[in-house]
């Protein structure tokens, strides 16, 4: 899963809430897919190569990989070659005709940490990572002890997106010239903002986030580290700080400060790995994980726990000898930590036609935290966050009721752009899926429903060295996951329904009674 890299200046805030299922959606007789679920196994968490089985093979796979490859498997490197190539060839040994997509990412590096301080009145320079963070993205830039201005400064209010500072040309006054801007998040792109401020003459860019008040507006006064998209007219050095940070330089009479980035952009060869079932090409379901780490860590959790979920999956169903009734389309995407590049480049291959023949997109991204919650995308948005297209709230109702026949304390998760989902979304392909939690911090009313460490964050180790294998994966939320995760698969193989049409989770145009997984 990616960071909460923030491609826009409008992006909704997180909403979590206790899930309610429409009345009476518990009594339907559902798909029986108790055999693919029984078969999909995580296998014992073993260090010894002897003893692992079931998808904890996979596990251990993706460990030794990124041993062997510079300690990670992230895109454009052998390590990511490597995971491709073992996926590939157990889909072919089980009798699958993989292929791959080939495409180019452009792949953004930091070269040497990046400098941001406040040079004066009071010297005192900010921590990489906690009080501000390079933009992705940013050209390389050092700007030394130079003086800030505010621009179009927007006293914060309740509703995210206020603020429109710096998305017009006219926000910038003349002296903006050879001097820092000051910019608040709010309504427009950041590369907009960034754009503007050096076309004014700005020698340097600090985008600070908005400061939205109440408490579900965390995100909103919080580390902004946003994106700024591949660019090739950008010059200049972008940062992004925390609204206090940004508002205390902002009130603070003769302020100056360093910005320095070191980074480069490269333009990577790459691959998706693509899978399919037999089945109705006109209503084709992807299953979806990442294949790509952080270049920091394996990605064990990150998302080899839904890589290794998904190809476990689809062995099983060759090994059961499932006919599912729909295609099914398992894809291994690669680029997701750059930015959803790999389920992009997808979805641009297809023509009209093909998207509407795509049923549903099932995207399973992190299922084995160690300091595990339980999350379903909000797909018909009922708990306040952005609906996903007609259809999403049936993909969330056919995972709720999985968890809720088993008493298993569930909460909703918005459609928030941070998985492989949004390709999907964009062109109104239905979608959901379930998630064990990354860098969000635990809330109490949580660790009173699931244990764990309150007020940490569900994966400690999120793009880290430590997500690594056996040690970051919780091993019985996993098995709750993967089967979960066979559920819905085995359910919109054999759906002989449409789920278009509306994106009310009780939905009447899709009535899975009756269908069954055929052997």
């Amino acid at each position: 899963m990616r960071r909460t890299v923030f491609r826009s200046g409008v992006v909704a805030v997180s909403v979590l809430g206790a899930l309610a299922l429409p009345g009476g959606a518990g009594a339907a007789t559902q798909t029986d897919t108790s055999a693919l679920e029984g078969a999909t196994n995580v296998g014992a968490l073993s260090p010894m190569p002897d003893t692992t089985a079931g998808l904890a093979r996979h596990l251990k796979m993706w460990q030794t990989i990124a041993d062997d490859n510079n300690h990670n498997r992230s895109t454009g490197t052998s390590g990511h070659e490597a995971s491709a190539e073992y996926v590939f060839n157990q889909l072919s040994a089980a009798g699958y005709q993989p292929r791959y997509q080939n495409f180019i990412a452009s792949v953004f590096n930091e070269l040497s940490d990046p400098t941001f301080a406040r040079t004066a009145p009071d010297a005192h320079t900010y921590v990489n990572g906690t009080d501000y963070e390079t933009m992705e993205f940013s050209p390389s830039g050092s700007v030394i002890d130079t003086p800030l201005i505010s621009i179009d400064y927007a006293i914060p209010t309740s509703t995210a997106g206020a603020s429109s500072s710096g998305c017009e040309a006219t926000d910038f006054p003349a002296e903006t010239a050879g001097k820092i801007a000051l910019i608040q998040r709010g309504t427009c792109d950041f590369v907009v903002k960034a754009r503007n401020a050096q076309a004014a003459g700005a020698v340097a860019a600090v985008i600070y986030n908005e400061g939205t008040t109440g408490d579900d507006n965390a995100d909103r006064r919080d580390l902004l580290n946003g994106t700024l998209g591949v660019n090739d007219d950008l010059t200049i050095p972008v940062v992004g700080t925390t609204y206090d940070i940004g508002n205390t330089l902002r009130t603070t009479a003769g302020a100056s400060a360093t910005v320095i980035t070191d980074t480069r952009t490269d333009n990577l060869p790459t691959k998706n790995v693509i899978a399919d079932t037999a089945g109705r090409a006109e209503r084709t379901v992807v299953i979806g994980a990442h294949l790509d780490s952080v270049p920091e860590g394996p990605g064990v959790n990150d998302d080899g726990s839904g890589s290794a979920t998904d190809l476990e999956i689809a062995l099983q169903m060759k090994r059961l000898g499932i006919k599912p009734y729909n295609r099914v389309r398992f894809i291994w995407f690669s680029g997701e930590e750059q930015g959803l590049l790999g389920s992009q480049y997808y979805v641009d291959q297809l023509t009209k036609k093909e998207i509407a023949g795509h049923l549903a997109m099932l995207d399973f991204d992190m299922l084995g935290s160690p300091n595990w919650g339980r999350f379903v995308y909000d797909g018909d948005g009922s708990d306040g966050g952005p609906a996903g297209p007609a259809g999403s709230g049936v993909v969330e109702r056919v995972l709720a009721e999985w968890y809720n026949a088993r008493g298993l304390y569930l909460e909703t998760d918005e459609f928030d752009g941070r998985s492989d989902y949004v390709g999907f979304t964009d062109v109104g392909i239905p979608a959901g899926g379930i998630t064990t939690g990354a860098d969000a911090v635990k809330n109490h009313t949580e660790w009173l429903q699931w244990g764990g460490i309150e007020g940490e964050i569900f994966d400690q180790c999120y793009h880290q060295l430590c997500d690594s294998y056996p040690n970051n994966i919780d091993r019985d939320e996993l098995d709750n996951s993967v089967d979960a995760v066979a559920h819905a698969v085995g359910t919109f193989a054999m759906s002989t329904s449409s789920i278009h049409g509306t994106s009310n989770g009780s939905s009447k145009s899709f009535d899975y009674e009756g269908d069954q997984l055929k052997r």
